[in-house]
């Protein structure tokens, strides 16, 4: 591994982000949050479902940030809140500096106060108003990617803390997941968690990412409900890996596309399953989407592709799983220079070179530069801590 090439930018890189972020107290916009928008809520078109789906595809699609001209605050994102806890928790590992704890212990205390109380357990939504193609999420129902996200942060600050309370609230989120979500069988007893309380979606990263918290949660506890519920999940969801070892995003017909941040979650969820639970059953089925992950999401350049089957957008989101999924899974080395080639690209392209912050998406003839606070902030700013802190291990090993 050549540290001084990709560790050095990696490090670096991390630094302009932090300064860029310090400075404006993990606050900021989200590409989904134009329904925050003052002057669209006070109008007759808020209530029309089409209309609330242009709007915010309006928003995440235009280069021009229109956020403050049309009332959309400036805020803290609860899943962004839970990148940023894990890696501080990252940072703390690594270097032991006090400044992380004082970070840590901050983060916690803004999380808890963003809790949804909409739920048996503990759990936390998305700071807006959400329209998707098939329901509507209104502010702040609570859903699995945002609870499951901040749930695995309190473990690692539990681990960073040893406080005992920080380790309640996850068995909270362990209770809302089991009890909370809903679930589509499959016939065999086997089932796909929903993504809210309040829709019967059929979407697999959600599932997956709940079955390996619940398999971290029980590596802890040793809560026998809490393996059983997980591998029925993972069971379901295994079930419809395609052939070639993709996924498609969810069930519906509207859903069959696929890209490489949500197969990325589905190989990191299928990982964790496995490190937690001690059940290798789905090594197969990981290094087979493995193989059409790598072998379809980058170019030789470094480009990181959106889809399997065409680069753009490029998303700052496909870059931060790479680091992500690289550090987690055996063989860190055999991927170095792939993860160098797009770290590279993406310094170069996409983070700006005053400022530190990430870009969101390049498209073919333009650039969306609006620094969105959870999509590519919280998300480079974990993905380059867990990188740091694979690559330190792998030094000292």
């Amino acid at each position: 591994m050549r540290k001084d090439t990709v560790y050095d930018l990696a490090k670096s890189s991390l630094s302009a982000l932090r300064r860029y972020i310090d400075g404006h107290d993990l606050k900021g916009f989200d590409p989904y949050d134009g329904l925050n928008s003052a002057l669209f809520k006070d109008s007759f078109l808020y209530k029309s479902k089409i209309c609330r789906l242009i709007w915010i595809q309006f928003f995440k699609r235009s280069p021009i940030n229109l956020r403050k001209i049309t009332g959309v605050p400036s805020e803290y994102n609860p899943k962004g809140l839970g990148l940023f806890l894990s890696g501080y928790c990252n940072l703390w590992d690594m270097e032991k500096e006090p400044e992380y704890i004082e970070k840590i212990k901050s983060l916690l205390k803004t999380i808890n106060s963003l809790r949804c109380h909409r739920s048996k357990g503990v759990s936390w939504g998305y700071n807006f108003d959400w329209q998707s193609r098939t329901f509507f999420i209104p502010n702040p129902t609570p859903n699995v990617i945002v609870s499951t996200f901040i749930a695995n942060a309190l473990i690692d600050a539990y681990q960073a803390t040893a406080d005992e309370q920080i380790f309640s609230l996850t068995k909270g989120v362990g209770d809302f997941i089991l009890s909370d979500l809903n679930r589509t069988y499959d016939g065999k007893g086997n089932f796909c968690f929903s993504y809210t309380p309040v829709d019967k979606s059929v979407i697999f990263n959600a599932s997956l990412l709940a079955s390996s918290f619940l398999a971290r949660l029980y590596s802890l506890t040793k809560d026998e409900r809490l393996l059983e519920n997980a591998k029925r999940s993972m069971d379901f969801c295994i079930s419809q890996q395609n052939e070639d070892g993709s996924w498609f995003y969810g069930a519906d017909k509207n859903q069959r596309w696929i890209d490489g941040f949500h197969t990325g979650y589905n190989l990191e969820a299928i990982y964790d399953y496995q490190k937690y639970s001690n059940d290798d059953r789905y090594e197969q089925n990981l290094q087979r989407g493995m193989g059409f992950y790598l072998d379809n999401f980058f170019t030789d350049s470094g480009i990181p592709k959106y889809y399997h089957d065409r680069i753009y957008p490029i998303d700052i989101h496909s870059v931060s799983q790479l680091l992500v999924l690289t550090a987690k899974i055996p063989g860190f080395g055999e991927h170095i220079k792939l993860v160098e080639n797009v770290l590279k690209w993406t310094v170069e392209n996409m983070q700006d070179e005053k400022e530190g912050y990430f870009y969101y998406q390049k498209k073919r003839f333009s650039t969306i530069k609006i620094p969105y606070v959870r999509w590519s902030q919280a998300w480079m700013f974990y993905a380059l801590s867990v990188f740091l802190s694979r690559f330190k291990e792998d030094s000292r090993s």
